[in-house]
């Protein structure tokens, strides 16, 4: 009987090496084009329909891979096959948690944007707000978190100065999604990690683009200074409580510049050494993932706060959570679809008809972004699912980057997402009047959309 087990064992052995060898393959098949998007369609209206988007994108991912021809064997191959894709981006966002952290809750930011208030002055206040929010968002922290802390500055400006609800809106969600293109946050990494290439391309890529945002953002805001409700004595009251930090207890200007400065001197190492011929710094090749923790513990010590390293971690953690469990659920749909013939038949169609094959990029993000009514939900879907389609029509991948990341920013602001809600909030709007921004905000990002397409689908700048 021993004899028999060893030999059972032995041909277990042999059969699993085999296996893995590649003698044995159980190979999914080419999945229809149907049927990847009917689940695409699935995972949206799930997520539209509240439920949590994580397991909309697995069940929408599942479905897909079953009618499109697969068994269940092969449709878990496929869901891990397109989580496994995304772990390189999982791991930097999760690097970026550090420095969100050390950003949010150190009161950097609040510095940051109550300094930016007070040098532009009253006169040029709407610029001020805009600038504040670009640049706190710009340096690391989320977008709805920089309208959080600008928020009450805003109030109290537009109190002063008799500007409207929605001017100051406009003014703060303009300049943040000017800043969401060029920031560290997990859209930008998505973006670069999506197309393969380095995350300090894709901020540097979308600068100018972001600039022409926030123009068109203080422009509009600027003309609508006079519209909808303005801010009242009841919207004052409580701003204390309402902000993130104790005015009283914040760092200073200089030690809270540590970190964002830091960071982007170190992302940018390679590019200035690619750009001036510089040997010695072409050589030096340091990835998000090093960078991003390290500065935030520099900045962390310069602002005297180093003992509350552990708690600004810990809070940097749980605001990427739900971004990594969508990047895995992203993953999954993302495959499904690369492991159709969808982008095959998107390259016949566009071709055909003959449209530039280059304005996929946009719309694929534009689209995105507006189903998940997310900036890094909508990369991540667009990358994942068109990455492969928009290459295949010879747009380089920063190019591709930079069209896919600006186009998510334009209507990611609806009100089945997160943002909308904490924005009004922050701004004391009733949903009705919070509405009426929806509009002025996403001329804000299609202008940073039009303005990478031209220069780097068509300019080939």
């Amino acid at each position: 009987m021993i004899r028999a087990w060893k030999s059972l064992t032995l041909n277990g052995e042999r059969l699993h090496n085999i296996f893995l060898s590649g003698g044995i393959q159980m190979q999914a098949p080419v999945l229809s084009w149907w049927a990847a998007l009917i689940g695409l369609a699935v995972a949206i209206i799930l997520i539209l329909r509240k439920l949590n988007p994580v397991y909309s994108l697995l069940l929408g991912a599942v479905v897909g891979a079953l009618l499109g021809g697969a068994n269940l064997v092969q449709t878990i191959d496929i869901l891990i096959k397109g989580s496994q894709s995304v772990m390189g981006t999982v791991l930097r966002v999760l690097a970026a948690g550090m420095l969100a952290g050390v950003m949010m809750e150190s009161g950097a930011a609040d510095t940051l944007a109550r300094a930016i208030v007070k040098t532009f002055g009253d006169r040029w206040a709407l610029l001020a707000l805009a600038v504040a929010s670009m640049v706190i968002t710009a340096v690391g922290v989320f977008i709805p978190v920089s309208v959080l802390i600008v928020a009450p500055i805003a109030l109290e400006v537009g109190k002063r100065m008799h500007f409207s609800k929605l001017s100051l809106l406009v003014a703060l969600s303009g300049g943040g999604k000017a800043g969401n293109i060029i920031s560290p946050n997990p859209n930008t990494i998505a973006a670069a990690k999506g197309f393969n290439v380095e995350l300090s391309q894709v901020m540097i890529a979308d600068f100018i683009p972001a600039l022409f945002a926030l123009a068109v953002a203080v422009l509009l805001a600027f003309l609508l200074r006079g519209k909808g409700s303005e801010v009242l004595d009841s919207d004052l009251e409580n701003l204390a409580a309402d902000s993130q930090v104790d005015a009283q207890n914040l760092p200073s200007l200089g030690a809270s510049l540590v970190t964002p400065l830091l960071a982007i001197f170190l992302l940018l190492l390679n590019p200035i050494g690619s750009i001036f011929h510089l040997e010695f710094l072409e050589k030096i090749n340091l990835d998000a993932f090093y960078v991003l923790p390290f500065a935030a513990i520099v900045g962390a010590i310069a602002m005297k706060q180093w003992k509350k390293i552990i708690p600004f971690a810990k809070s940097g953690m749980s605001r990427m959570t739900d971004v990594v469990l969508i990047l895995i659920g992203a993953g999954a749909i993302g495959a499904t679809i690369t492991s159709s013939d969808l982008p095959a038949q998107i390259i016949n169609l566009i071709k055909a008809s003959g449209i530039s094959g280059v304005f996929l990029a946009p719309i694929s993000g534009i689209l995105m972004g507006a189903a998940a009514a997310s900036t890094s939900t909508g990369v991540i879907l667009a990358t994942g699912s068109f990455g492969k389609a928009i290459l295949g029509f010879g747009v380089t991948p920063i190019a591709a980057a930079a069209m896919v990341h600006t186009g998510a920013v334009v209507i990611d602001h609806l009100p089945h997402g997160n943002y909308f809600h904490v924005t009004a909030n922050a701004m004391h709007m009733d949903i009705s009047e919070r509405s009426h921004a929806i509009l002025y905000e996403s001329l804000v990002g299609l202008t940073a959309t039009v303005v990478a397409t031209v220069m780097y689908g068509f300019l080939h700048l």
